[in-house]
């Protein structure tokens, strides 16, 4: 296959009816699995975006640089330059919004991943429908006066709603939240997560309701990726405010918020 491919809606045999705007969001797809490439690149021009392919880092690195898309989804294995190594010199250059596919066993990757300042990660298998979502609200975090057609995360009052508990606040319009004043930067999943907790201060979650916020209801996640999660969580919100405890761990039950 060609290195770097750039494809609107209804190109590579694409049967999706819509038609690309001039300002639809660009989408760079990074992998070395053509079947991936090829099945998430009409997925997405069916919902109207405009996507670019490449098969390893080392080529997407120069065009990317030189041309940088609205959003990139980047395996993280990859032949001559690995996903992590790409976003690393990518961020020297632009500020541009990823999301990692990984591996189910890849942990200690996704942990690297976000802390060289990845937005969000999906584990393989996954679901397109998954992957469109988090796309769409990372691109809605970016830039909040987006409107992105065919957005199904809600009704636009649910998308604009403001959530206050305490010292936290949690703005959906922008996935945007900030304790005692300060921002803490989440995840599109982590801020799902927090905000189920947070909806009802006191109320113990259960690690499958908090799945059911965060992922649709046919993905599949194990609990240790909840409890990987709220680790990653409780450790952002101790860097602004060290004394932080406010997700309480009930073990065996699950976790809930305190606004205490």
């Amino acid at each position: 296959m060609n290195d770097t491919m750039e494809s609107a809606p209804g190109d590579e045999g694409s049967q999706a009816s819509s038609i690309a705007s001039e300002d639809a969001p660009v989408i760079a797809l990074v992998d070395d699995d053509r079947n991936i490439l090829t099945t998430v690149s009409i997925a997405l021009q069916a919902e109207g975006f405009v996507t670019r392919l490449y098969s390893d880092g080392e080529t997407a690195l120069k065009a990317l640089i030189e041309n940088p898309p609205a959003l990139g989804v980047f395996d993280i294995k990859m032949p001559k330059m690995d996903g992590l190594e790409l976003l690393k010199r990518m961020r020297e250059h632009v500020p541009l919004p990823v999301i990692f596919l990984t591996s189910k066993d890849d942990e200690d990757d996704e942990e690297a991943g976000l802390e060289l300042g990845a937005d969000d990660y999906i584990a393989k298998p996954f679901s397109q429908r998954l992957l469109i979502a988090r796309i769409r609200a990372i691109l809605r975090r970016a830039d909040p006066s987006r409107e992105l057609s065919g957005d199904d995360t809600g009704s636009s009052e649910a998308v604009h709603q403001k959530l206050e508990r305490g010292r936290l606040q949690m703005d959906a319009a922008r996935h945007h939240v900030t304790w005692d004043g300060r921002p803490v930067s989440l995840t599109v999943t982590e801020f799902l997560i927090l905000e189920a907790l947070a909806a009802r201060p006191g109320v113990i979650k259960s690690r499958n309701q908090l799945m059911d916020a965060a992922y649709p209801d046919d993905i599949f996640v194990d609990d240790r990726t909840v409890d990987s999660h709220i680790k990653r969580m409780r450790r952002k919100f101790r860097s602004a405010d060290p004394q932080f405890s406010a997700i309480d761990t009930l073990y065996g039950a699950g976790y809930s918020f305190n606004d205490g």
